[in-house]
This record gives C-alpha cells, sequence and structure tokens, in this order.
C-alpha cells in the first residue's frame, strides 16, 4: 500500500483511542485539545491506532483536526488513508472461517460482535447506537470476550495461531486478526515519512497490552495510566526513560505527555 503522508514538522504521533486519547468510559477527548491544538499549529502529523473500525475512526479524525493524516485501524489490520473515509479489506470473513474451524468446545468461550446485534455492543462498548453500528462494521478483525480458562484461552490462541490468525488482548476485547500489528503499521508509516525527512521521531501513546509492541517501537512512548484495568507491566525502556508513564488517566495525561514533547522538541 502507498502511504500518503503530509509534510510534518518533526513528530509524528501515533495514539491510541480506548483508555488513552478517549476516557475508557465516556469517550470524551476534550482535556486533550490544548495539545490537540499544539499539534496542529507546530504542523505535526497525528495518525490514531485504534482497534475501531475505520467507520469509527474517520469522523474521529476528521473532530480531532487530523483528517489529513493516516490513521491505522482494527488494531493494525488495515491503514485507513489520509483524507479517505474508508478502506477495502475482507480478512474478517478467513479470520471468522479459521475460528468456525476450531472444536466447539473452545469456540463456545468466544463471543464476538459478529455474535453480537447493535444494541448488544452498544450495551457493551457504552457507545451510542449509532456509533456502536460503526463499531460493528468489522473488514478486518474480530474483537469479543473470552469466557473460558486461561488455559483454554491459550489453546484457543495456539489454534488459532496455526491458521494464521493472531489474538491480541486489548483494554476491553480480545481482538483477533490476519496478524498485523499497530508496530507494523506504525513502522510503515514512518519509514515513508523518513523517505522525506530522515530526522523525524516517532511518539506512541497506549494503555493496554496491544500497545506494547507500538510503544517499545517508537522512538518517545507513554504508558497512559487507565485505572479500569490491568495496565502494561514494566517495560525495559522505562529504565533509561524513553519509555514513561503518565499520573493522570485517559486524555488528561496524554495531554501532559505530548506538551512535553511539544515543548522539547522546541527548546
Amino acid at each position: 500500500m502507498s502511504i500518503s503522508l503530509p509534510a510534518t514538522n518533526g513528530l509524528i504521533v501515533f495514539s491510541d483511542l480506548d483508555g488513552t486519547l478517549l476516557y475508557h468510559e465516556t469517550y470524551d477527548w476534550s482535556p486533550a485539545q490544548p495539545a490537540l491544538s499544539a499539534l496542529a499549529k507546530g504542523g505535526h502529523c497525528l495518525v490514531l491506532a485504534s482497534s475501531k473500525t475505520a467507520a469509527e475512526i474517520d469522523p474521529l479524525r476528521t473532530a480531532t483536526g487530523f483528517s489529513h493524516c493516516p490513521a491505522i485501524v482494527e488494531n493494525g489490520a488495515g491503514i485507513l488513508p489520509a483524507g479517505a473515509s474508508a478502506v477495502e479489506g475482507e480478512d474478517h470473513a478467513a479470520v471468522m472461517e479459521a475460528v468456525r474451524g476450531l472444536p466447539e468446545r473452545l469456540r463456545k468461550h468466544f463471543s464476538g460482535f459478529s455474535n453480537w446485534s447493535t444494541e448488544e455492543i452498544a450495551r457493551r462498548t457504552g457507545l451510542k447506537p449509532e456509533d456502536a453500528a460503526n463499531a460493528g462494521k468489522r473488514q478486518f478483525s474480530e474483537p469479543g470476550t473470552w469466557s473460558g480458562s486461561a488455559a483454554e484461552m491459550r489453546e484457543f490462541c495456539g489454534m488459532l495461531q496455526s491458521k494464521g490468525v493472531v489474538a491480541q488482548q486489548g483494554g476491553r476485547f480480545l481482538t483477533l486478526s490476519l496478524g498485523a500489528s499497530k508496530a507494523d503499521r506504525m513502522l510503515e508509516i514512518v519509514n515513508a515519512a523518513r523517505l522525506a525527512d530522515a530526522t523525524v521521531k516517532s511518539v506512541a501513546l497506549g494503555d493496554a497490552p496491544n500497545d506494547i509492541a507500538m510503544i517499545e517501537a517508537a522512538d518517545i512512548s507513554f504508558i497512559i495510566a487507565n485505572p479500569s484495568h490491568g495496565g502494561i507491566g514494566k517495560l525495559a525502556g522505562e529504565s533509561g526513560g524513553r519509555i514513561q508513564r503518565t499520573v493522570d488517566a485517559g486524555p488528561k495525561g496524554w495531554n501532559t505527555a505530548v506538551l512535553s514533547v511539544i515543548n522539547k522538541l522546541a527548546n
């Protein structure tokens, strides 16, 4: 895929959404507005990176003022190009076929968006009905919940992996896809940007296990506090300060973290 990028003035910020730029329960991002404005004023690029679908991310990308930047959708399974409202993808059918091929004793413990009505998606996520409908428009991946034991989950994931399907645990859901991660897509975008400007730095922010690879691969990273789940354990990059943790949760912590990077770059 050819990646179209705007000229960026030094930073490409890659941000998870739920629990990071958005509060986990309310989906509010207003406390991050000062940092979003500073990113835009400084000519930097914001790449939203989430398990959300293209249909969900496109309006949010527009509302935050970064529709001219690409976005990473469905946990890295696809890239929504800059300026586009949709992306082509048929991986979801292959993922569901792999799930249907598993033994019933394991399959019965996974319940995903494809099993749920729009009303059920709204109930489980706290989304408004129209947003829940967009969340159900899966093209690449299948988020869901697991009701079995940890041992059964390991067997479930192992059998899927033998079929080329990878399971990633996020803040809310276990998401199944054909394997590309947020980190893979981040590196694609950064490498494309560095063809024009080798000095571009990547910044990553996330709160859940499915953000770890992205956090570890970026030049500068922040683990956003999220008291609603177990979060992320100690990472090697924290000892040298390349990876930092915020005190405040969600967009308030995000705002402080991003402003600190922008101010450091300016000085």
